[in-house]
């Protein structure tokens, strides 16, 4: 018996509804000769790059050395896809629950660039509004008084404008600018 990757049975059970992330590979040699022959592949049918590196050799062993090009991707962050190849991250990306990939993507979006563990570590929390990240920031810090007399007023736009400096918010996640 042969060591050979079934192309149409998925690796593990997913939901028919689930917008798997998704790249079409065809190769450069096909593509040269005028042909775009090749397969959506779902990536989350893989633990890991190397099950879909050899995946996408069984794909195109109708050539000796395929040189995989990846023609277009779905359902996960570019910053993972390059026409000649995937990053191996990915895989680490996918394995996220949908709360911290939410946040890694917000940490992305907010031009911020790290590995997952960087936005971890980065990422303060979810706010409505910087006024609200500020005072819970500030009150957390212990840097507010619990009891301010009625006559002191604080100017929390500029205040917050001022924290903000340093922070960085995409889609109501906060991250510290490291």
């Amino acid at each position: 018996m042969t060591n050979q990757i079934e192309l149409q049975r998925p690796r593990k059970a997913i939901k028919l509804d689930d917008r798997a992330p998704s790249v079409y590979v065809g190769t450069y040699a096909k593509y040269n000769s005028g042909s775009i022959n090749g397969a959506w592949v779902r990536l989350d049918q893989f633990d890991n790059a190397d099950e879909f590196e050899a995946y996408c050799l069984e794909l195109h062993k109708d050539e000796a050395d395929p040189e995989f090009m990846y023609q277009d991707f779905e359902n996960f962050p570019k910053d993972y896809y390059s026409e000649s190849g995937i990053d191996a991250e990915l895989w680490e990306f996918l394995a996220l629950d949908d709360d911290d990939r939410a946040m890694f993507e917000a940490y992305k979006e907010a031009g911020l660039s790290g590995s997952i563990d960087d936005a971890r570590e980065a990422y303060s929390g979810q706010f409505n509004n910087d006024i609200d990240f500020t005072a819970e920031l500030l009150e957390g810090c212990g840097d507010m008084p619990k009891d301010l007399p009625h006559y002191i007023h604080i100017d929390w736009e500029r205040t917050a404008r001022d924290i903000m400096m340093d922070y960085s918010e995409d889609n109501g996640y906060y991250f510290r600018n490291c």
